[in-house]
């Protein structure tokens, strides 16, 4: 995350502006807390000072914001993985790794036994609120959402032919086998570049497979996704466009398209900026430049569909079904890229040391 060599100040300083910029003009953000009226900013919030808390060696005040962060959302457990193999990784490699551990848990304990304390003079109002974090009654989606269980849904009626429980079992297996490559690497080689990766990985990996995912749940990757955006700033641009894209159905629902454009236009003017990051692009071949732009053809061409086409009477969610398969297809690119740039940390690591050894 630091500035390389020859960057001069200013160039950092325009670079930190940008960031900032990138991180505060969230459209996706904006759109679902200030025009659905579902307010995330709280728990996004918490979570960003947890993870400062982090990157700035305050583990105790980062514990204490993210179990306020859970306890405000529970969508928050999809990082959850990301701190707990970062900050286990880091006591572990410290002289009394238990001793830091039980630290740790003594001020997640405490937290939740703050948070929790009124709702413990009765059962009854305990479950009551267990019973409002694990909707389980609602399947293993209610709308159309960019996610493997949705979009696999056209060929695959995971409704009809399971009951609830294999659902939730195969839900729990497959969200695990996801973030548990980035949870490893980790526990193994704890890094501030990697926690980012691993926030973005972790959240991910519950998006595209745990139970009951909401359209509006792909704002947590997007939260570690804007922290990495100086560092990858194409893929940040790619993922908001496809972030935003995935919610078009329930935009227009709520007939937001003109504020959808609006912010659509106005993160893209940030975004080219001069002083932002974009101009760091990939070296890639023509062939990829236009695969890469079959799934952008394709989105615009479905904004347009959307609107002005009535779909088949016998399949009357067609378009959307297309939108979130068009949508879940890019995060599962986005995911695979950064779960390899993760992992390639320990092997840029182990390089710089045997040039160091040489």
């Amino acid at each position: 995350m630091k500035g390389g060599v020859g960057i001069s100040g200013e160039e950092r300083r325009e670079g930190w502006m940008w960031l900032l910029a990138m991180v505060l003009i969230s459209p996706c953000l904006v759109l679902i807390d200030h025009g659905h009226f579902q307010f995330n900013c709280i728990s996004l919030g918490l979570t960003l000072g947890a993870i400062a808390g982090v990157l700035s060696r305050n583990e105790l005040v980062a514990a204490a914001l993210f179990t306020l962060a859970i306890n405000h959302k529970q969508m928050s457990l999809y990082f959850a993985p990301a701190f707990f193999s970062h900050l286990l990784g880091k006591c572990l490699k410290r002289k009394y790794p238990v001793v830091e551990v039980m630290k740790l848990a003594f001020m997640v304990l405490g937290t939740f036994a703050l948070v929790w304390w009124p709702f413990l003079h009765s059962y009854e109002a305990a479950l009551q609120v267990i019973s409002r974090l694990a909707p389980f009654e609602r399947g293993i989606y209610e709308d159309y959402v960019a996610n493997f269980w949705c979009s696999t849904s056209v060929f695959i009626k995971w409704k009809m032919l399971f009951a609830m429980k294999p659902l939730k079992l195969m839900s729990l297996s497959a969200t695990i086998l996801a973030f548990l490559p980035s949870f490893v690497q980790q526990v193994k080689s704890p890094s501030n570049l990697g926690f980012l990766y691993s926030l973005m990985n972790s959240s991910f990996s519950f998006y595209l497979f745990s139970f009951q995912v909401h359209e509006k749940s792909i704002l947590l990757p997007l939260l570690p996704a804007s922290l990495l955006a100086l560092k990858e700033p194409q893929m940040y641009g790619w993922f908001v466009y496809f972030a935003l894209f995935s919610m078009y159905p329930l935009i227009c629902r709520d007939q937001l398209l003109l504020q959808y454009i609006a912010v659509l236009g106005l993160f893209f003017l940030i975004y080219y900026s001069p002083g932002g990051s974009h101009g760091k692009r990939l070296k890639i071949s023509c062939g990829a430049k236009v695969v890469l732009s079959l799934p952008f053809i394709c989105s615009l061409l479905l904004h347009i569909t959307y609107l002005q086409i009535e779909p088949p009477k016998r399949y009357p969610f067609l378009f959307d079904a297309l939108i979130v398969s068009v949508s879940f297809s890019q995060f599962v690119i986005l995911t695979l890229y950064t779960n390899y740039k993760q992992w390639m940390l320990d092997t840029h690591s182990r390089s710089i040391g045997v040039k160091k050894d040489l």
